[in-house]
């Protein structure tokens, strides 16, 4: 199985995910191998395995139209359809069973865990109508305040590695470039219009009376939560977005002041630019914050252009620090969240968690942690809004194949593995175990091992590992680094 994934994972990443797919539309016998790619590239291997059962086996077809229409081959060459649904067929089937997604935050019922977080994602009506047709639960809509910023051309910039293109990416926009009482009608309107839906109207204000007037606004115009914005970390005026995150008096202050202006659920939203998240994140409940999210973006400066010595995204000849998201914060967002949810006086307040969110599993990770809803917004920058597809299909197939009725039953199942480093095993070691039937002896593992290691791998005659258990640590450099997986975690024994 493990196996098969790998080889789909190579061959569906070459796919660019393409809007109204030509695939699709060529495809002689009326498939949908666009929707079984993306099922994959979004880790959807169930979803992906039912949706080939419910069509057509690609295998036995002879004519790759799919194929001869695939745009990449105005590239390079086409993806390898015919391959990737071969080795979906070999995948096992398994029909999910219905299961609740709906959950809730202070109080606040929610069709699903799965919202647009408060950035350009989620800007306008027009934006945020489509997303809700597509299924999204919510939106914390981009950050709204009593004046319009001037902003930058370009804004954004990514890291890239090995063709991924959005391992990192970064932004120096601030809140909502619409006037309040264009940000106001918005809500209005999408409330009269999607009843159901969730709006989180994200607010920051320059000092107590805007944080107050702010939150009596928003709560006239149909918003059914309030966020305050304490951590936008790079706006141009002092005494905004993560300057305020970062103190506690600041929080504590303009917490009451929108609490002062609304009977709304209010939200505080926190900066990971910070050492102890739980410091600024307390100041926010003993105020009356009912609940909490995280994390924002990081401060960054993405990289130096080495010709003209430019960081990105250049304007005119010049950059600033601005805010790092995409999968690369992931595990920094689940640190901060893990040190709240285990915070005597933040157990109990709830947690609507982003950072890194691209899949379905992402999603369950920060839920496991104990979020009761999720925030994304560099995914759907990415894909777009069809992400929403797999979110809701993948998270349901897992809760379903493990007997789970519903989000609670995993919430916050994860922060009990969490312990202090003195708490863990150290009077043991796990052995590496080694797969020689699919490894490929390529060597990484070896050359990892005596160059960042212990030296205890060495190649055979068939250029395959071979390990001395004497120089063996269990540290397991060797599985993080196989291309193949052809080695995991094996015998644990006592320590000579």
């Amino acid at each position: 199985m493990a196996a098969i994934e790998r080889i789909l994972s190579t061959l569906t990443n070459t796919c660019f995910l393409c809007e109204n797919p030509s695939c699709t539309q060529a495809c002689s016998k009326s498939m949908d191998p666009a929707r079984v790619i993306r099922a994959l590239r979004f880790e959807n291997i169930s979803g992906a395995r039912e949706f080939l059962t419910k069509n057509i086996d690609c295998a036995t077809c002879d004519n790759k139209t799919c194929m001869k229409a695939c745009v990449r081959s105005d590239f390079d060459q086409p993806v390898a359809i015919d391959k990737i649904m071969v080795e979906v067929g070999k995948l096992p089937y398994k029909e999910s069973k219905p299961v609740d997604l709906s959950t809730e935050i202070c109080g606040v019922k929610c069709e699903n865990p799965f919202f647009l977080s408060s950035s350009v994602v989620g800007s306008n009506y027009e934006m945020v109508a489509k997303a809700f047709d597509m299924g999204w639960a919510g939106v914390a809509f981009k950050t709204v305040g009593m004046f319009v910023p001037e902003e930058v051309s370009p804004r954004f910039a990514q890291i890239e590695k090995e063709g991924e293109k959005f391992v990192g990416f970064k932004n120096i926009e601030q809140i909502s470039d619409h006037t309040l009482e264009e940000n106001l009608e918005f809500f209005r309107k999408l409330k009269k219009e999607y009843p159901t839906k969730i709006i989180i109207a994200s607010i920051m204000g320059r000092d107590e009376e805007e944080w107050t007037k702010l939150a009596t606004l928003v709560e006239e115009a149909g918003a059914d939560i309030i966020e305050c914005n304490f951590s936008c970390p790079h706006m141009t005026g002092t005494g905004l977005g993560s300057d305020v995150g970062t103190n506690p008096e600041l929080v504590s202050k303009y917490t009451k002041a929108t609490k002062k202006g609304t009977s709304l659920p209010v939200l505080a939203k926190m900066t990971p630019n910070i050492t102890n998240m739980e410091i600024p994140a307390r100041a926010a409940v003993e105020a009356g914050a009912d609940g909490l999210a995280a994390i924002n973006t990081i401060k960054s400066i993405m990289n130096v252009n080495l010709d003209s010595f430019n960081t990105a995204p250049e304007v005119v000849g010049y950059s600033s620090v601005g805010g790092y998201s995409g999968k690369a914060v992931k595990p920094i967002a689940l640190r901060f969240i893990h040190d709240m949810k285990v915070d005597p006086v933040l157990a109990d307040k709830p947690i609507s968690g982003m950072g890194g969110i691209t899949t379905w599993k992402d999603a369950m990770e920060f839920i496991a942690m104990g979020c009761s809803t999720v925030q994304i917004t560099t995914s759907v920058m990415e894909y777009g809004y069809r992400i929403i597809d797999d979110l809701i299909d993948g998270l349901s197939r897992y809760l379903s194949d493990r007997g789970f009725g519903k989000i609670e039953d995993i919430l916050g199942k994860a922060l009990s593995k969490v312990v202090p480093a003195q708490d863990l095993e150290r009077d043991s070691i796990c052995y590496p175990k080694f797969d020689r039937s699919s490894c490929v002896g390529c060597g990484r593992c070896i050359v990892s091992c005596y160059d960042g290691g212990h030296q205890a791998l060495t190649a055979g005659d068939d250029r395959k590992p071979r390990m001395n258990a004497k120089k063996c640590v269990g540290c397991h450099l060797c599985t993080t680094v196989c291309p193949v997986d052809a080695i995991s975690y094996g015998t644990r024994v006592k320590k000579r």
